[in-house]
C-alpha cells in the first residue's frame, strides 16, 4: 500500500512539476491552450480528478486562467506573480561576466515568469560539485574543457544531465567544439563559446621594425626572423627592454607550438605516452632556444602562465600566444595590436579551448535550464556576446557576421579563428589528461630555467606518465 500511495505522488509531482515548468520556460507560451484533462490524465498515468487538482494550484498561483467551454489557457505575467528563480553558477576568473549580466536581462524579459540568480563561485570545480552532492547546487552551471575533463577523471559526469539544444548542432556551430562534450554519443554540456591559439602582434613594434603586415608569419623561421627584428639591443647595463617575443609556459599556450611540428602526447588508441618522441623535442628545445640560445624572449617567463599577456599588454614585447578571451584585457588600451595564425613546422595546427554550460541532474527545473540555454545559444544571446568583446560565439551565422565587428573592440584579423578551428585540437582529442598537464607542468619548469635538456625532460615525462598509466590500468 506504502509502494502504491508513493508511486502515485511520484507522478503527480513529475506532472506538477512539468507542467509549470513548461509554462515557466516558455515551452507553454502566454495565450496557449493545455491538453484537455482526458488526455493529460493517459500521458501522465493519473486520474482526472488529480489532473484537475494540479490545474486548480496553479490557477491559484496565477499561471492559467479557466476559460468556460474551452479549457485551462497560460496566463499573460502579473507584476503580482512571483518569478521562478532559476540558479547559475559561473566562474569568477571569465572575462564575459559583464556580458552574461546582460544576457541574463535579456533572457529574464523575453521570459517574464524566470529570474536568473548568478553566482560566482572562487574554488570553482570543488566548490560546484561540493553544493551539487550536497543537494544545494546551482540549476545549470559553467562548464569549460578543463572543467569537464576534471568532472571525467574524478567520475562526477553522474551529476549532469544531458541536454542537446535543437538550433545548436554541429553543423549550425562547429564539430570540434561537440567532440569536446560529448561521451558515448551524449552531450553533456552545450558550447557557448571557444577560441583557438593564435598569435596577438603589437603592431606598432611591427612598424617600427619595418615588418610588414602584409609579410605573414607562416613558419618557425619566420617568428624567429620577425621577433629578432623586433627585439631591442641591450642598453648599457645589459637589459633589454623590449623583446620579439614572449613565451608562455601555460598548457593552454605551448602545446600549440608542440602540434605545429606534428608532436604529440599518447598513442592513437590513448594506452600510452609517447612524450619522448623526436618531435616534441625539436618543438621543446625551440621554445627553450627562444629564450636563451636566441634571446628574443624574456628567459622569466615560466614563472608566470599568465606573464607573457601582461608584459605585451604594457609594449614590452611584439609577440604573444593568446586566446580571444584574453584579448578582452587590451579594450581600452593605447594598443595597436592584432593577431595572427601559429605558423608551422611541419603543419598547420594549434590549440583549442571552449565554454559550455551543463544541466544539473537533480534539479527541479531542468526545463527552465534547458530553455536558458536554448536563449544563450540563440541568435539574441550570441550577437551581445560577440558585441561585448572578442570572445567567440558557439553559433557560426554571428561569429562570422562581420557587420557585427567593431574596430574599437575586435582586431583586424578577427576572423583568423575560422582557418585556425579546422586545425584546432582540444586537450582531451589528444587524450591529455589534468594529471598529464600537472606532470608536464612539473617537469618542465627546470627545461624553462635551461638547466636540462629538451630530450631528457621530454624522457621524465614520458616515463611519469607511462607509470601512471599502468597503475590505472592496474587499478592501484
Amino acid at each position: 500500500m506504502l509502494r502504491r500511495r508513493n508511486l502515485f505522488q511520484e507522478r503527480y509531482n513529475h506532472f506538477l512539476t512539468e507542467l509549470k515548468n513548461e509554462i515557466l520556460s516558455g515551452s507553454l507560451k502566454p495565450g496557449e491552450f493545455i491538453l484537455p484533462e482526458n488526455t493529460l490524465s493517459e500521458k501522465y498515468k493519473i486520474s482526472r480528478v488529480s489532473v484537475r487538482k494540479v490545474l486548480a494550484q496553479l490557477v491559484d498561483e496565477g499561471l492559467i486562467e479557466k476559460i468556460a467551454g474551452k479549457g485551462n489557457r497560460v496566463k499573460p505575467p502579473a507584476e503580482q506573480i512571483a518569478r521562478q528563480t532559476i540558479k547559475l553558477a559561473w566562474f569568477s576568473g571569465s572575462y564575459e561576466q559583464e556580458v552574461l549580466k546582460t544576457i541574463i536581462e535579456h533572457y529574464e524579459a523575453s521570459h517574464p515568469y524566470v529570474k536568473v540568480e548568478l553566482d560566482i563561485l572562487s574554488s570553482y570545480v570543488q566548490e560546484l560539485v561540493g553544493l551539487i552532492e550536497q543537494g544545494s547546487g546551482p540549476d545549470l552551471f559553467f562548464m569549460s574543457d578543463a572543467f569537464f575533463r576534471h568532472f571525467m577523471e574524478t567520475d562526477k559526469l553522474n551529476l549532469i544531465e544531458p541536454y542537446t539544444p535543437s538550433k545548436l548542432t554541429p553543423d549550425t556551430s562547429y564539430g570540434k567544439l561537440f567532440d569536446i562534450f560529448t561521451l558515448d554519443g551524449t552531450l553533456l554540456a552545450v558550447p557557448i563559446h571557444f577560441s583557438p591559439i593564435v598569435i596577438c602582434y603589437n603592431k606598432t613594434m611591427f612598424d617600427e621594425a619595418g615588418i610588414s603586415s602584409d609579410d605573414p608569419i607562416r613558419t618557425w623561421d619566420d617568428l624567429l626572423r620577425v621577433a629578432r627584428a623586433c627585439t631591442a639591443a641591450p642598453n648599457e647595463d645589459g637589459m633589454i627592454d623590449q623583446y620579439g617575443f614572449c613565451f608562455s609556459s601555460s598548457m593552454n599556450r605551448w602545446p600549440a607550438i608542440l602540434l605545429q611540428n606534428g608532436g604529440r602526447f599518447k598513442s592513437e588508441d590513448g594506452t600510452r605516452s609517447v612524450f619522448g618522441n623526436e618531435r616534441n623535442v625539436e618543438a621543446l628545445q625551440f621554445c627553450s632556444d627562444l629564450m636563451y640560445k636566441h634571446q628574443v624572449s624574456p628567459i622569466y617567463s615560466h614563472s608566470s602562465s599568465y606573464l607573457a599577456e601582461h608584459i605585451f599588454k604594457r609594449k614590452r614585447c611584439a609577440m604573444i600566444l593568446s586566446t580571444y578571451y584574453f584579448m578582452n584585457e587590451f579594450r581600452g588600451l593605447d594598443l595597436r595590436w592584432d593577431v595572427l595564425p601559429v605558423p608551422k613546422k611541419r603543419e598547420k595546427a594549434t590549440l583549442l579551448l571552449c565554454g559550455a554550460l551543463s544541466i544539473n541532474k537533480y534539479s527541479d527545473k531542468i526545463k527552465v535550464a534547458q530553455s536558458f540555454i536554448d536563449f544563450f545559444v540563440g541568435e539574441e544571446a550570441q550577437t551581445l556576446l560577440k558585441r561585448a568583446g572578442c570572445t567567440i560565439p558557439a553559433l557560426k551565422s554571428v561569429a562570422q557576421d562581420n557587420s557585427l565587428l567593431d574596430p574599437d573592440i575586435h582586431p583586424e584579423h578577427y576572423n583568423t579563428f575560422i582557418d585556425a578551428v579546422n586545425h584546432s585540437y582540444s586537450h582531451r582529442e589528444l587524450g591529455v589528461t589534468n594529471e598529464d598537464n600537472t606532470i608536464a607542468l612539473e617537469e618542465l619548469h627546470t627545461l624553462w630555467a635551461n638547466m636540462d635538456t629538451a630530450e631528457d625532460v621530454c624522457r621524465r615525462i614520458e616515463e611519469r606518465t607511462n607509470r601512471v598509466l599502468q597503475e590505472q590500468r592496474q587499478g592501484i
